[in-house]
């Protein structure tokens, strides 16, 4: 499994980036999927995770009411639509396949997932 994000960069206080993840799998479907960040100095953490069908999500509550998850199982793709950010969402994104679930689950472990993408880094400026 290959995981490619992409879609980091520098935005602005109150503005929006939209982050993008293509699998490499043939069974993108089976696998839940999620995006961490880690900031420099900090522990990776989570921010969002949806299911196999993409009808069950989990939001950090940092990001919660900011940020979207959502896939595109037909194209292997997971994407992050982040509005509203802050300075503190600096941090290099990672998207993560757990293929270990049932229909449903949105883990929101970093440990529970499987395989992992190289990061893409988000600056936002105050």
């Amino acid at each position: 499994v290959q995981l490619q994000a992409c879609g980091g960069g520098l935005a602005q206080a109150g503005g929006s980036l939209e982050l993008s993840c293509a699998a490499s799998v043939p069974t993108f479907y089976r696998y839940a999927m999620g995006w961490f960040r880690q900031a420099p100095g900090k522990e990776r953490e989570f921010v969002a995770s949806v299911s196999w069908s993409g009808r069950n999500t989990n939001y950090a509550d940092s990001v919660k009411g900011r940020f979207t998850i959502s896939r595109d199982n037909a194209n292997k793709m997971v994407y992050l639509r982040m509005k509203k950010l802050k300075p503190e969402d600096t941090a290099v994104y990672y998207c993560a396949a757990d293929d270990n679930t049932v229909s449903g689950s949105v883990p929101d472990q970093a440990r529970a997932y499987e395989y992992w993408g190289q990061g893409t880094q988000v600056t936002v400026s105050s």
